[in-house]
């Protein structure tokens, strides 16, 4: 088995320079570091990561803490992650803390024993164990897609990054405005999320651009999940005077919402004209196709690592929040006819100066 003073001696470089090349400790001329790294390849060696660890007091190693298996939003997510984090010579470990406050405090507690170099969670409605636990360790860690408020007391650092989410939501019910729509139900996300709170506030900076008026009842909790937005559908369409159209708040209570409306028979848009926040793989092989906003998940997971290996690198930088934008994607569940040769979607980019209705100040 090959060791470093085999690759040295091959590359023709001081041992000490091939332990720069590695665990990047000090600047290496290119045509040196290529060299090294020829040689590596040459001579099939292997680092040991294990001893590099000790002296180094780094592991090459992030916590990923999401609930990447029950949402499919999030697995994209995943996917940005780790490609990020092996393209800058790092390894992962999943924990999946399924949305709940007690189970988050456990698997972060895990991966942080670990000895992760650093995390990315996605928290949950009620963090407070969670930035207790952060801040006790110092653990470096970035937020991902939901925001948190840290005490401003707290010890730690934590820098976030997530997609916008008011103004797309506007977006979503502008549209639906335009279409003639006066009654426009909203089938929300689960209470103390940051994403809820911000789409709930685009919904009715959405109403208010059209000149509509907010009416809680046309606002139901799915609770970001199918089952519990089957139940808020089925609210929504018992009104007295139901909507008569419909914005899902995320990817799997639109699945749900859908379940609902084919147990009652309903047809979208002919009866229920529908958009949704969260674009997925198969929104677009549905019949109708889905109208929805597109979130840059494998951006956000790219972003969460740069900014965790930014944060190792200048443990007092100030904290930052990074928000990305969406893209409004035009299909026909909102009722436009589908446009002439027009074999997919139609995405359009959302920035902060949207020509959707109203201002989002």
């Amino acid at each position: 088995m090959a060791t470093m003073v085999d690759v040295a001696a091959h590359a023709g470089v001081s041992v000490a320079t091939v332990s720069h090349v590695l665990n990047d400790t000090r600047p290496v001329l290119p045509h040196t570091r290529q060299a090294v790294l020829d040689a590596i390849d040459a001579l099939g060696y292997t680092p040991n990561t294990l001893a590099r660890s000790l002296v180094t007091a780094r592991t090459r190693s992030i916590g990923l803490a999401v609930s990447a298996i029950s949402n499919p939003y999030f697995t994209e997510i995943l996917q940005g992650v780790e490609a990020s984090a092996l393209e800058h010579g790092y390894g992962l470990l999943l924990a999946d803390p399924h949305d709940d406050p007690q189970h988050e405090r456990k698997v972060v507690q895990l991966l942080h024993e670990r000895r992760v170099d650093g995390l990315i969670v996605a928290p949950s409605a009620d963090p407070d164990a969670l930035l207790r636990y952060l801040g006790q360790h110092h653990v470096p860690t970035v937020f991902l897609d939901r925001l948190v408020e840290a005490p401003a007391d707290h010890p730690s650092r934590f820098d976030q990054v997530c997609a916008e989410n008011a103004e797309p939501m506007a977006r979503l019910v502008g549209h639906l405005a335009e279409r003639g729509h006066r009654r426009i139900g909203l089938v929300a996300g689960l209470p103390g999320l940051s994403t809820t709170n911000e789409r709930i506030s685009g919904y009715r900076h959405g109403l208010a651009g059209a000149g509509l008026p907010y009416d809680e009842r046309l606002v139901a909790h799915g609770d970001s999940q199918a089952t519990a937005a089957e139940r808020a559908t089925d609210a929504l369409l018992s009104l007295a005077a139901p909507p008569t159209a419909m914005v899902t708040g995320n990817n799997t209570m639109t699945i749900g919402a859908l379940r609902t409306l084919r147990e009652r028979g309903l047809s979208v848009p002919d009866d229920l004209a529908l958009c949704c926040f969260d674009d997925f793989a198969w929104a677009d092989l549905l019949t109708p196709r889905l109208t929805a906003i597109s979130q840059p998940s494998k951006e956000i997971g790219a972003q969460a690592v740069r900014l965790l290996l930014e944060r190792l690198a200048a443990p007092d930088h100030p904290a930052r929040t990074v928000r990305l934008p969406c893209a409004f994607v035009h299909r026909t569940s909102c009722g436009c006819a589908e446009p002439p040769g027009t074999s997919g979607a139609s995405p359009t980019a959302l920035s902060q100066k949207s020509p959707a209705k109203g201002s989002l100040s």
